[in-house]
């Protein structure tokens, strides 16, 4: 079954809404010297630094 286009384009839209509020939180965060919860790639749950997150940001990336 395929995916409509309407349907990728919200996909789209949404995943880049996600991406702007995830990015905007670490900066937050690592404003006021806070750690975030994140997990591994094996589901593992760690407490990173906000300023080390951000700097997984590219320095073209929006707010």
């Amino acid at each position: 079954m395929a995916i409509k286009p309407e349907n990728i384009e919200f996909r789209n839209k949404i995943m880049e809404g996600v991406n702007k509020a995830v990015k905007k939180l670490v900066v937050s965060s690592a404003e006021k010297n806070e750690k975030l919860v994140v997990a591994d790639k094996d589901g593992n749950v760690l407490y990173v630094p906000a300023k080390d997150l951000l700097k997984t940001f590219s320095d073209t990336e929006k707010i």
